[in-house]
């Protein structure tokens, strides 16, 4: 499934500063029935959001209307626990196209670069950077440069290189999934087959 192709996203940012956010909070085991990637962003971060009854926690980050964004800045260790894809898919469906950390799990970054979230690590002092600008101005902007790699605290210019696999990069600056990228190589492929002996 192809999705939005991601070259240079300006956006504010919503802070989560929680170290060690497994898979199961960022999306409860008992929403993992659906097998399509939609309707995962309205439990994302479901038991933090929302009480038993419904009603939205006020002291929860997504609940605060002074922060919006394209981009969830997370703390240490996101994405650790289980290997569950949609994990990536509710911060996709919900509208995030970008998550920063100082340290992803690995799953979990793997599974937001093949459905089109960018996870951008930074060094641990660049991240607190991050944090103390949006609690400055909640409206504070980052500029992620995929072509350059470079994420971009734009309130101070302080700016920082991440690293990507070349594969998914280019997958991400395309809107490719791993089908699409077989797909777009479609005649390759069948010139290639076609040379080989039968």
């Amino acid at each position: 499934m192809a999705y939005d192709k991601f070259k240079v996203l300006k956006s504010s940012a919503v802070p989560l500063p929680i170290e060690n956010v497994d898979t199961d909070q960022i999306i409860p085991a008992r929403f993992l029935k659906a097998t399509e990637r939609k309707g995962f962003g309205d439990n994302l971060f479901r038991d933090w959001r929302y009480y038993p009854d419904n009603r939205p926690k006020e002291h929860f980050v997504l609940n605060n209307p002074i922060y919006s964004g394209k981009i969830l800045v997370g703390g240490k260790n996101f994405g650790s626990g289980s290997s569950r894809e949609h994990a990536a898919w509710a911060i996709y469906d919900y509208g995030f196209r970008c998550v920063v950390s100082s340290f992803f799990a690995d799953i979990f970054r793997n599974n937001c670069l093949n459905i089109g979230v960018l996870p951008v690590q930074v060094s641990p002092p660049f991240l607190q950077r991050i944090f103390e600008e949006i609690e400055k101005n909640p409206k504070a902007e980052l500029t992620i440069d995929l072509p350059s790699q470079t994420i971009t605290i734009e309130a101070t210019s302080e700016k920082e290189e991440f690293d990507i696999n070349p594969y998914k990069k280019e997958n991400m600056l395309n809107g490719y999934d791993d089908i699409d990228y077989l797909l777009n190589m479609k005649e390759e492929i069948e010139d290639f087959a076609g040379g080989l002996p039968l």
